[in-house]
């Protein structure tokens, strides 16, 4: 997969060859790529856990907004113990399900592939990626032009940064608006049949 992932890179007009040399290292994935990706992932969850850390502290100080748009200065109440205290429920109810599966069942999420044994020679005829990138997956294949799926994947994941700009309202809830209420769940549904027709093999009515 990640020969698949960074050769996206050539479909950018003119830089895609050389970018996807430089991220390589080489004119392949070899020994360098893999020590960037390993720096990459290591440094990742520190730079994620600084910018948590900078989101609780502005929550601290500036607060959290209010959904319908109102100021509720007069309604706060303490974060310890009322918050606090369904946080570590939460906290605790996620780890013990979590230990509850790396105990009993570790290989309820595996690929069925994984336990066959390796052949070089032979390439599995239905191989997909993890179920967190099955969207992207499946957007990937549903349009043959290499550009075009890039493009669109690309801008699966950038319009939901554009929301903060898009939605000016001060009320911010959907409880009153049907429209928004319909249009988001049409995304889910949407987003839920690609990840499932991802899984399917690439044989008709899978493929156009």
């Amino acid at each position: 997969w990640a020969t698949v992932i960074t050769n996206l890179l050539t479909a950018v007009p003119y830089l895609g060859p050389s970018l996807t040399t430089w991220l390589w290292g080489g004119f392949s994935i070899n020994a360098p790529t893999l020590t960037r990706f390993f720096a990459l992932h290591f440094i990742l969850p520190f730079a994620m856990m600084s910018m948590s850390s900078i989101h609780i502290m502005l929550l601290h100080t500036e607060g959290s907004s209010n959904p319908l748009g109102t100021n509720s200065d007069i309604d706060t109440i303490p974060f310890h113990p009322y918050h606090s205290h369904k946080d570590m429920l939460m906290l605790t109810i996620m780890i013990s399900l979590l230990l509850t599966i790396m105990s009993f069942t570790p290989n309820i999420f595996t690929d069925p592939e994984n336990f066959s044994k390796a052949n070089p020679l032979v390439t599995p005829q239905h191989i997909y990626p993890e179920w967190y990138f099955l969207f992207a997956y499946g957007i990937l294949r549903s349009i043959p032009n290499t550009l075009g799926g890039t493009v669109a994947l690309v801008l699966s994941v950038a319009i939901l940064t554009t929301t903060p700009f898009t939605h000016t309202s001060h009320f911010r809830s959907m409880t009153f608006r049907p429209l928004m209420q319909m249009t988001f769940w049409m995304m889910i549904a949407t987003f839920i049949t690609i990840t499932w027709a991802a899984t399917k093999p690439v044989a008709p009515p899978f493929t156009t």
